[in-house]
């Protein structure tokens, strides 16, 4: 609240929301009787020292009677406002959860209800349910209702994207759960913010509909009604219509001031899909016998999209226990993609089709959803680049870690939070209990990926898969990190795929390297050879890029010429035609590069995909 009082018109709407509040709370205890006395001797008088703005046909005091109005008015308002935003949010919030057609058709009717004039739908509405403070309360509510909508429809349509909500999907969070836990919570903040302004504008419109004789009737009186009683003297005595039309001015513009000053300030603050569907290869032949040790074995892993886009293209990969295999390549290279694919998170409308997908001994193609959905919540551990993508900002890191037991593992909410605690002490986070009762936003960037790592250990993962997770931190904190991945690889054994463009890092950290340009694997080799032993130009590109102790700093520093084509650049016919993607970069390059290289043995544990090395 600070920064917008800071401001003059948010300062003076403030001043004048608190003396309106004030009004209603002191108003009725105060001069009730006075607003009450029928005096015969002092009917319709005007302006006086005993009678400021005069008073009615039954000799009240109209003064006296605009300060007790207060309380009736703000109540009406603040019902009607409720109403309105209650309903809106609920409307607008459903088409992100919703099957499709059914979200068009409540998109359809919030369109329709935004272009129907707002006056027109609230005296309507108060006509048909009857006149009084009830039909113009619901009246005014029902106006509100489809502006909130259109803006709870907008705000939900970019949450409903964030990987959080597509997790909760994916683990059958019924819909009305992913609403109020993962949807609206995240959205509260403008709505709240839209419920004041809105406030303003019910004040006014329900004034509106007691001056034309729909809203409070007789003996009950709000600001409208006053005015409507005064209207006829407006000539003779305007004091006494001067009143009620003050009180309602300065209300609503007080909660308008107020509320644009509270969306201005907010403004300036940070602000916080369907699944692939999984094929088999056409063509299964000729891809051996399954590794029976692998925790993960991918045998001609392929993503397309609709058009011709194939990111990915024929990759295969085998990690075995303990093991760290680092998947590096430039941005676009498909290695995120590649992580996608086997975690089954691949939007739509993404096609993912292998010969051969198996985790822990079993093909994920083949399994029924319900199991397929158990192995990978259970077997699979996935640590994303931006932790804040994977964190519902919205929940306590406890609860999200607890989560994960209680849906996998039936545990009870007691031993889940039990080993929620145990977890985020194994990943050195201090004072676990004290951070499990803190939101992700009050976390810093190291402990926010510690948790992440936290999270995918609740289960017991044979498989991490570790997509960029130290790129967003510093140095130091990149290094607690990494020593954390190997720490909890050699302790449970698990195998861990960890993706980076990062060279260096691989490096230090890995087992194994492959290699991914555009699209597919161009080299594989153990981590001790990176340096010296690479076969394939980009991979020796991206070695030389890396500068160290004994660059000559006086010289630019070494890049890679040219860009790597996109991946609809790379739309190419069956078999090896389209050549080697990365011929238009290499220095190498001869006229044998227009048929694509396929990936081949050089060396013990070593295979690469070029003609020259």
């Amino acid at each position: 609240m600070r920064h917008p009082l800071r401001t003059s018109a948010g300062l003076a709407g403030a001043v004048l929301v608190a003396l309106m509040v004030i009004l209603a709370i002191i108003g009725p205890p105060i001069w009730g009787a006075t607003a009450e006395r029928i005096d015969s001797a002092a009917i319709l008088q005007g302006a006086s020292a005993a009678h400021p703005l005069g008073t009615d046909n039954l000799g009240r005091d109209i003064l006296a009677r605009v300060l007790v109005a207060g309380r009736l008015s703000l109540t009406l308002a603040l019902l009607a406002t409720l109403i309105g935003a209650g309903a809106g949010t609920v409307l607008g919030a459903l088409p992100s959860v919703l099957p499709r057609r059914l979200g068009r058709l409540v998109t359809g009717t919030v369109n329709a209800l935004v272009a129907f004039p707002g006056l027109l739908l609230s005296m309507f509405i108060a006509v048909v349910t009857g006149l009084g403070a009830r039909g113009a309360v619901l009246g005014i509510g029902a106006a509100i209702a489809p502006g909130f909508a259109r803006l709870t429809q907008t705000l939900a349509a970019s949450v409903a994207k964030a990987d959080y909500v597509a997790a909760a999907r994916m683990l059958r969070v019924p819909r009305r759960r992913v609403m109020t836990r993962h949807i609206l919570p995240n959205i509260a903040e403008p709505l709240i913010l839209n419920l004041t302004q809105a406030l303003g504008g019910a004040l006014l419109a329900l004034a509106g509909m007691s001056f034309l004789g729909l809203g409070v009737q007789p003996p009950s009186f709000d600001w409208g009604r006053l005015l409507f009683d005064g209207f006829s003297r407006i000539y003779a005595t305007p004091a006494v219509a001067l009143g009620p039309a003050v009180a309602v001015a300065l209300a609503g513009i007080g909660f308008n001031l107020l509320g644009d000053a509270l969306a201005n300030a907010a403004s300036r603050k940070p602000t916080p899909a369907r699944k692939a569907r999984l094929r088999a290869a056409p063509d299964t032949t000729g891809l051996g016998e399954p590794a029976p040790e692998a925790v993960l074995e991918v045998r001609d892993l392929t993503v397309a999209f609709p058009g011709g886009v194939t990111p990915v293209r024929g990759l295969s990969l085998t990690i075995a226990p303990g093991e760290i295999i680092g998947l590096v390549g430039e941005s676009g290279s498909g290695k995120s993609l590649t992580a996608s694919a086997i975690g089954g998170l691949v939007p739509y409308p993404g096609e993912v089709s292998a010969g051969r997908l198996r985790l822990c001994g079993a093909d994920v193609r083949e399994l029924p959803e319900a199991e397929r959905r158990k192995l990978l919540g259970t077997s699979l551990a996935m640590v994303f680049q931006d932790p804040m993508a994977s964190l519902n900002p919205a929940l306590k890191v406890g609860g999200q870690l607890a989560e994960v037991a209680t849906v996998h593992q039936g545990a009870s909410r007691a031993e889940a939070r039990g080993r929620a605690l145990d977890r985020l002490g194994h990943v050195h986070i201090p004072e676990p209990a004290r951070r499990a009762r803190q939101h992700p936003h009050e976390l810093s960037g190291g402990m926010r990926q510690r948790v992440v790592i936290a999270m995918g250990l609740m289960g017991s993962p044979r498989l991490i898969i570790a997509d960029e997770p130290t790129t967003a931190l510093d140095v130091t904190v990149q290094r607690q990190i990494l020593r954390l991945l190997r720490e909890v690889t050699d302790e449970t054994g698990a195998a861990t795929l960890f993706i980076s463009h990062d060279i260096a890092v691989v490096g230090e950290l890995c087992d194994r390297v492959v290699v991914m340009y555009a699209g597919r694997v161009v080299e594989e080799l153990p981590v001790e050879e990176l340096a010296s032993g690479a076969a394939h130009p980009y991979t020796r590109a991206l070695v030389a890029s890396l500068p160290d102790m004994e660059t000559d700093r006086s010289r630019p520093l070494a890049s890679i010429p040219g860009r790597q084509p996109s991946p609809a650049e790379l739309a190419e016919a069956d078999g090896t035609a389209g050549g080697c993607a990365f011929a238009a970069r290499c220095e190498l390059a001869t006229a044998r590069c227009a048929q694509r290289p396929p990936l081949v043995d050089h060396g013990k544990a070593h295979r690469v995909a070029c003609w020259e090395a």
